[in-house]
């Protein structure tokens, strides 16, 4: 069975998610934008991507609020993107997702420590309960009908 070009109709917020950052191309113009990069040939020359599909994905992430175009020449006309609150957000799903690969892809341990400034204490992730502050694991939560649900 072929997958669809779309998940629009998934009752999923992680298909609906993979809309907007589901390419490989997507995930990485985000990492490099959580790493300073701001400029559109900074991203090129850090990720080596076609032109077309740099502003592609850059033309994507500003139509659905991750990046914002800001102006910083006028003559020409210059922008540089920047992350808003809504690609902030991604930073925990980004750095869950650099310990996966540290973990299962990187056999000759991780070509990048990533560590709290502050002490140089490493990142755990952990979801906690909203209440009690309980860190769960996948037996321990349970999924109920939600109000942006539909059957």
């Amino acid at each position: 069975m072929a997958l669809p070009r779309t998940y629009d109709s998934q009752n999923c917020s992680i298909a609906r998610s993979l809309e907007v950052v589901g390419d490989r191309w997507t995930l990485l113009v985000i990492r490099s934008a959580l790493e300073g990069v701001r400029r559109f040939d900074d991203y090129q020359d850090a990720l080596g991507v076609a032109r077309n599909i740099l502003a592609d994905r850059l033309t994507r992430l500003c139509d659905e609020g991750v990046l914002r175009r800001v102006p910083y020449q006028e003559r020409p006309v210059r922008y540089e993107y920047r992350l808003t609150r809504k690609g902030l957000e991604l930073w925990p799903a980004m750095m869950v997702l650099l310990l996966w690969g540290d973990r299962h892809y990187a056999p000759d341990g991780p070509p990048l420590i990533v560590g709290h400034r502050g002490c140089a204490g490493s990142l755990t992730p952990a979801l906690t309960c909203s209440s009690c502050g309980a860190a769960l694991g996948p037996g321990e939560v349970e999924s109920r009908p939600g109000p942006g649900g539909r059957s």
